[in-house]
C-alpha cells in the first residue's frame, strides 16, 4: 500500500475525531495585502506585464543605487494574515474548537478577522502588525510593519484574558501552538513563562501537543535563536513538542546547532530532521520544502514527496496551510507517513484555490492525486 492510500485510509477511518479536539493558537496577527511587482506598464489596471523573479526584482533594486527609482505593486487582495490566524483558519476547516489568542485589534477586532471571530474564540492582544506580500514565480518577499506586536508579552496576555481563563484555556486543549517567534519581540518570553508559570498550575491533558513555528529567524541572533529552541524544548514536560520548519529555517537551525550543512534530497532532509529532534529532544520534528516533507520521531524518520505545482494561485500562507494538516493528523492520530501526507495536501489544495480544505476536500485531493 503506497503513502497516499494510506494516509486516504487513515483519514476516512479517523476523521471524525477532530470535531471533539480543542486547539489554542496565537500568538500574532497581520493584515496581509498580496501584491504583484509591476514591470513594465501599459495601460491602466492589469495591463501590464509584471516582474517574475526575484532575481530579477533585485536586478531593479541594484540598478537604482546612487540614483532613485519608482516600484510599483499591484494589489490583488487583502486578507487576514500572520502565522497564527492562517493557521487557526486552517485547523478551524477541519470543524476543531479553537481559542485564538493574538494581535487582532486593540479596540475592536480588524474587520479581515472577523471570520475568525465568528467561527472561534478570540483574545486580542493589540492591533495587527501589516505585511506587503511581494509574490514571484521563485519565492515572495514579506515586507512588513510589527511595531504593535511588541505589546504581545506575558504581562499583556494577563491583563487582557486573566490568569484563570488562560489555564482554561490550555487545560482544555488538545493542541497549543506558538508560532511567529521570530516577529514576536517578547515570545521566548511568552514561552518561558509558560514553563515557569502557567503550565506548572494547569492540568495536563493526556496526548497534548505542543506546536511551534519560528517563521524564518534569520534577522535574530543565533543565541537568541539557541535560547528559543531550548525553551522549546522544556515543554517535553507537559506533552507532546513538534517543531515545524521550512527548509530556509531548517537549514538556519541545523547550522546554529553546529551540524553544518545537509543536501535538500530526501536523506538529506531526513538527516537534517532526525539531528535537529535528538539534539533538542523534541517528540517530532518536521521539515517541508516546497517539493516534499520530511518528519523524525523518536522512532524513526519519514519522507513523502508534494503535490508541486509551477504556477499557484496563491503562495502566501502554504507553510501554516502545511503546518496545520500535519498537526491534524497528529491529532487524528495518524502515522507519520500519512500525517506528512495530510501537510501536503492541506497545503498542495490551498495554493490551488486560496482557501483552506475541509478533511472532506483532503479526502478527494487524495483520492485524485496522481
Amino acid at each position: 500500500m503506497d503513502f497516499k492510500t494510506r494516509a486516504l485510509q487513515e483519514l476516512r477511518d479517523r476523521r471524525g475525531v477532530l470535531a471533539a479536539k480543542q486547539a489554542v493558537i496565537g500568538f500574532d496577527g497581520f493584515v496581509d495585502t498580496i501584491v504583484t511587482p509591476v514591470a513594465l506598464r501599459a495601460g491602466q489596471g492589469e495591463n501590464f506585464t509584471p516582474i517574475h523573479t526575484i532575481t530579477e526584482f533585485g536586478q531593479r533594486i541594484l540598478g537604482a543605487a546612487g540614483k532613485s527609482t519608482n516600484l510599483e505593486f499591484y494589489p490583488r487582495m487583502d486578507k487576514l494574515g500572520g502565522n497564527g490566524p492562517i493557521m487557526a483558519n486552517a485547523i478551524l476547516a477541519h470543524g476543531t474548537r479553537l481559542t485564538y489568542i493574538g494581535a487582532l485589534g486593540k479596540t475592536n477586532v480588524h474587520p479581515v478577522f472577523a471570520d475568525l471571530a465568528r467561527r472561534a474564540t478570540v483574545v486580542s492582544l493589540c492591533d495587527p502588525a501589516a505585511t506587503t506580500a511581494v509574490e514571484f514565480t521563485d519565492g515572495k518577499l514579506m515586507l512588513g510593519m510589527m511595531r504593535s506586536l511588541d505589546e504581545v508579552t506575558p504581562e499583556k496576555i494577563s491583563q487582557v484574558m486573566g490568569d484563570d481563563a488562560y489555564r482554561a484555556a490550555l487545560a482544555s486543549a488538545d493542541l497549543v501552538g506558538a508560532v511567529n517567534w521570530t516577529m514576536i519581540p517578547n515570545l521566548t518570553a511568552v514561552l518561558t513563562d509558560l514553563v515557569t508559570r502557567v503550565l506548572p498550575r494547569t492540568p495536563v491533558r493526556p496526548g497534548r501537543i505542543f506546536f511551534f513555528d519560528l517563521a524564518d529567524p534569520e534577522k535574530r541572533s543565533a543565541a537568541d535563536l539557541v535560547y528559543a529552541l531550548e525553551t522549546i524544548g522544556k515543554f517535553e514536560q507537559f506533552g507532546r513538542v513538534t517543531l515545524g520548519l521550512n527548509l530556509k529555517e531548517a537549514q538556519q537551525v541545523f547550522t546554529t546547532l553546529g551540524f553544518g550543512t545537509e543536501t535538500e534530497t530526501e536523506n538529506g532532509l531526513r538527516a537534517m530532521a532526525a539531528k535537529i529532534r535528538q539534539r533538542l529532544d523534541l517528540t517530532t520534528v518536521v521539515i517541508h520544502p516546497k517539493e516534499s516533507a520530511a518528519c523524525a520521531t523518536r522512532e524513526s524518520t519519514h519522507w513523502v514527496p508534494g503535490p508541486y505545482v509551477a504556477q499557484p494561485l496563491i503562495t502566501t500562507g502554504a507553510g501554516d496551510h502545511f503546518n496545520a494538516g500535519f498537526v491534524a493528523g497528529q491529532l487524528m492520530g495518524l502515522s507519520p507517513d500519512s500525517c506528512l501526507a495530510l501537510g501536503v495536501c492541506t497545503s498542495g489544495h490551498y495554493v490551488r484555490t486560496a482557501q483552506s480544505p475541509t478533511t472532506g476536500d483532503l479526502e478527494t485531493f487524495l483520492a485524485n492525486w496522481k
